[in-house]
């Protein structure tokens, strides 16, 4: 079961992660494509990439994630809702 659930529309991916998740949920993972990630809502959500420290994300960032590149997500204290661009 994925920590998440997810809508699609006109080519972008609306995911929103409940307060309620587990921590434990939130896993290192890859994705097979370059992915464009703008947070449209959360509080205290951090991110973090392989060999990175972890940066707190804020309503409007955007983050570029290259494919196959690990990275993980840690709850924080509100909903977090992310839109996803997937790059060819």
């Amino acid at each position: 079961m994925k920590p998440y659930t997810e809508s699609i529309k006109n080519l972008k991916i609306t995911r929103t992660f409940d307060t309620n998740v587990k921590s434990d949920e939130l896993v290192w993972h890859q994705d097979k494509k370059d992915r464009k990630v703008k947070i449209l809502e959360g509080n205290k959500w951090k991110f973090q990439m392989d060999n990175e420290l972890p940066i707190e994300l804020k309503k409007g960032d955007e983050i570029f994630i290259p494919k196959y590149t690990y990275h993980r997500v840690f709850k924080g204290r509100t909903t977090l809702v992310i839109e996803i661009t997937e790059l060819d």
